[in-house]
């Protein structure tokens, strides 16, 4: 009876575990490849280092051409600085928003349109006192003679025109003052 003789690997041929060792991985990553032996004697699997290549650069390729757009559509080249632009300043836009409703939350600033409705409300009031301060004067110092009344109603009325005009000015000169910060910074 003769033995038959079972080939030898070749020189350059790798088992499982110095493959993994000359990559610098663990057997079982190098499971996961899903390298496809050169040669197989007995319970021994081989690898050779060009097809542990061209099955890396095939996954490169491949995830390549996934990355890249079809030959119709236009590409930007700088589309991910763009979005990263975008990203940046939709991100400042939400600090500064949340920092306004910091400020609002400790009341150190109040909306504009409270401030004018409030002005208003106030100066409605200060209009109606206004209104009734001759005929208060003319109660309580029965001496005043009608010239001074008459002169004392007409600067009232200006002072009351002026009151009851605020709500129609103050957006004006908040306009005004927002303009003043422009030039200034």
């Amino acid at each position: 009876m003769s033995a038959s003789r079972q080939p030898s690997p070749e020189r350059y041929w790798l088992n499982k575990s110095q493959m993994a060792a000359s990559l610098g991985i663990s057997v079982q990553a190098f499971d996961k490849w899903g390298i496809k032996p050169v040669a197989k004697i007995g319970r021994s699997v081989y690898f050779d280092c060009r097809s542990v290549l061209d099955s890396k650069l095939a996954e490169v390729e491949a995830k390549q051409q996934l990355s890249q757009p079809d030959d119709g559509i236009d590409f930007d080249p700088l589309l991910d600085h763009k979005r990263e632009q975008e990203e940046y300043l939709l991100t400042k836009e939400r600090r500064i928003g949340q920092q306004q409703k910091n400020e609002l939350a400790a009341r150190k600033v109040v909306p504009s349109e409270f401030a004018i409705f409030t002005l208003s409300k106030v100066a409605a009031e200060i209009a109606a006192i206004l209104d009734t301060l001759p005929l208060t004067m003319k109660r309580k110092h029965p001496d005043l003679e009608t010239r001074h009344l008459d002169t004392l109603m007409r600067e009232l009325a200006r002072a009351r025109n002026q009151a009851s005009g605020l709500d129609n000015l103050l957006p004006e000169l908040l306009d005004d003052y927002c303009d003043s910060f422009d030039t200034t910074t």
